[in-house]
């Protein structure tokens, strides 16, 4: 895979990738950057040297919302445009059947919390202001906010969010359900570490396939009825019992006991 992009840095490392946006100062997220961010989630998915994704802006800054200036002066229709683009970006690396984990330092507003709601997990550093301001701009969140924050931690306080626009620090939003981890610690670099130390766990101990199968019933179960996500979940479980790891799990389990078997990714 080439992950040759000009905002957009990635890291490979045991099998984790460590995607990071890099456009100083403050990781503003135009068309550009969200279309990046799509193509690098469509290479991941296809890279069977990638298990697992860390997705982090570095140790000082998440990302500071959309870009205001690409916005000010936008018509309806090049709105239109530009949250499709942005919707479809992160619709994609929502949709990478592997684990995702967002490091979150200093700001994730706007945008950059939709980029992080997109992730399976958020871990936040001491010093995470997370929020939706978009209302104090006189719009709403488009790229996924007013959809994917009430069904992470309710309508309620998804609400209370949107509608105030306030920031919360990593504290309150993981009181809220919204942050899953919080990292202890001034060095900014201690919540991409723990992030990447998780996803090695994920990336080296767990079977792929079955990791992915497992995100695609539960996501795409989230956006059907119980009977209709019965049914992919049955599709999924079947595929399973395709790989050597399925083999490879149940003979240990039966053999050795549970959780000693040793996963090739096959």
């Amino acid at each position: 895979m080439a992950y040759d992009y000009e905002f957009v840095k990635v890291e490979i490392e045991d099998n984790v990738a460590t995607m990071r946006l890099d456009r100083p100062k403050m990781n503003a997220l135009n068309a550009q950057v969200f279309l990046e961010i799509g193509n690098c989630a469509d290479e991941l998915a296809l890279d069977d040297e990638v298990r697992a994704v860390v997705v982090t802006g570095g140790e000082k800054v998440f990302a500071a919302g959309a870009d205001i200036k690409e916005m000010a002066a936008a018509t309806p229709v090049i709105v239109a445009k530009i949250i499709g683009n942005a919707q479809g970006a992160l619709n994609k690396l929502e949709n990478c059947l592997k684990p995702v984990i967002a490091a979150i330092n200093g700001f994730a507003l706007g945008g950059g919390c939709e980029l992080a709601l997109a992730c399976d997990w958020r871990f936040a550093g001491e010093t995470c202001q997370i929020g939706v301001p978009e209302i104090l701009l006189g719009i709403i969140p488009g790229a996924g906010g007013t959809q994917r924050l009430p069904r992470l931690i309710g309508p309620a306080k998804a609400k209370e969010m949107i509608f105030s626009g306030r920031f919360y620090d990593a504290k309150s939003a993981h009181s809220y359900g919204l942050i899953d981890k919080v990292v202890e610690g001034e060095d900014g670099s201690a919540v991409i570490a723990e992030a990447q130390k998780v996803a090695k766990r994920y990336a080296s101990k767990y079977p792929p396939f079955a990791l992915a199968m497992a995100k695609r019933s539960v996501n795409n179960g989230l956006n059907c009825s119980l009977t209709d996500g019965l049914v992919i979940e049955a599709q999924s479980i079947a595929l399973c019992f395709s790989t050597e790891d399925q083999k490879i799990g149940m003979k240990t389990f039966i053999e050795e006991g549970p959780g000693k078997a040793q996963f090739i990714g096959k």
